[in-house]
């Protein structure tokens, strides 16, 4: 089946009315280990008219070996993309929901540092669910979008910027805990992800509050 192409409906609504979009999503909620990210892509409103990049994709439906490319690509689409982390700490502390409030947070706060406004801007957040408001009210409207980033475009850029960065760094924390193998499962629950904690335990990035179900036997 071929991938639903992302649009720039939502988008141009939200410019005709003067506003700047700034499309957040989330990277590795599901995780067993590593923190989770939450990407942001602002694109104020256009007069001219706007195409969306070849092969712009929810992160998800991007060939792996296409991903860093299309996250080049994204970046120089939009005008402004930052990242906020929180950490497997920050997730056992306070939970996954919070957490990725605090991520988004300083994702929205990176975008402050490089001059982006807010007085005119709409959050449009992929799900269903607004989980920046409740960490801290911002001076902007939230706006949650159920499969934001397979159909908003500025949600697919936030998207693979977002799933880039964090498979990086856990390529980079495999260096450190090979037997994890994160630089294949990216912290997610393979089964030799779990089979590896089974034998050697938990690290000090994976979510030790979480119920990590031990790896079926295989016969």
């Amino acid at each position: 089946m071929t991938p639903v192409r992302p649009s720039l409906r939502v988008e141009k609504a939200l410019w005709a009315e003067g506003r700047t979009v700034i499309a957040c999503d989330e990277v590795g909620r599901g995780a067993l280990a590593g923190p989770v990210a939450v990407g942001a892509a602002v694109m104020a409103p256009r007069t001219r008219r706007v195409r969306v990049p070849e092969g712009l994709r929810d992160s998800k439906l991007i060939p792996e070996a296409r991903r860093a490319a299309m996250a080049d690509t994204a970046r120089a689409w939009v005008d402004a993309t930052s990242l906020g982390w929180a950490t497997a700490a920050e997730i056992d502390a306070v939970g996954i929901t919070r957490a990725l409030g605090l991520a988004a947070h300083r994702a929205l706060d990176a975008l402050r540092g490089q001059g982006v406004g807010f007085a005119d801007a709409v959050v449009l957040l992929d799900g269903n669910h607004d989980y920046i408001s409740p960490v801290a009210p911002l001076a902007c409207a939230v706006r949650p979008i159920i499969k934001g980033d397979r159909d908003c475009a500025s949600a697919s850029a936030a998207s693979v910027v977002a799933k880039v960065a964090r498979d990086a760094l856990m390529v980079d924390l495999h260096q450190h805990e090979p037997v994890y193998r994160w630089e294949r499962n990216k912290g997610y629950a393979s089964l030799e992800h779990r089979s590896a904690i089974d034998i050697h335990g938990m690290s000090a990035h994976h979510r030790a509050s979480w119920a990590i179900a031990p790896a079926p036997t295989l016969f």
